[in-house]
């Protein structure tokens, strides 16, 4: 038998921006359980990450990526916490061509898909490593309510290569239980 690992994972009965305290939480204990140092937030306006950045106190790098522009307060707030931030960010999984891929990470949740889409932007910005374990985190709309531990990969790799270049989600940290379809 291998070894067998036991971990808490948060499962919030509705999506969406009233589960961002408890991913928050949910992400702060994983980080003690060791690996992930890094932590990528989808973060459409800078408050979500601001928020994850504020509660992890150091604790972890935290990537913002938006794929519009952020909130120019909230962006001047990040960056003087020494926050990375991507703004206008090309969503991987939208393009036509993957619109199967991006349906099946929505049979787990908007925000898994996000939180998947995260990671292969920050990758294919080099802000991460290819091959690195992350936090990834992503929501329903606004706020968080999603966290996964994923090996990163970029777009082009996630599913083709060299199998450790791909794509991995390793360990689910939070997610909502019901799911909400985008059209």
């Amino acid at each position: 038998m291998s070894k067998v690992i036991r971990r808490t994972v948060f499962y919030f009965e509705e999506p969406g921006p009233l589960n961002t305290e408890a991913v928050i939480e949910a992400v702060k204990e994983r980080l003690k359980e060791g690996g992930a140092r890094r932590v990528v937030v989808a973060s459409d306006s800078g408050e979500t990450a601001l928020r994850f950045c504020e509660a992890l106190g150091g604790e972890a790098e935290v990537i913002a990526i938006s794929w519009k522009e952020m909130d120019k307060d909230k962006l001047r707030a990040l960056k003087a916490r020494g926050v990375v931030a991507v703004e206008g960010a090309h969503t991987p999984l939208s393009v036509k061509e993957r619109a199967g891929l991006r349906d099946a990470y929505y049979t787990l949740g908007q925000g898994f898909k996000v939180a998947v889409e995260v990671t292969l932007i920050a990758a294919d910005k080099g802000l991460v490593e290819v091959g690195e374990e992350i936090i990834a985190v992503g929501g329903t709309g606004k706020g968080a309510d999603t966290a996964v531990v994923v090996k990163a990969s970029s777009t082009r790799e996630m599913l083709r290569g060299v199998p450790e270049r791909r794509l991995e989600v390793k360990e689910i940290i939070a997610m909502p239980l019901k799911k909400k379809w985008w059209e």
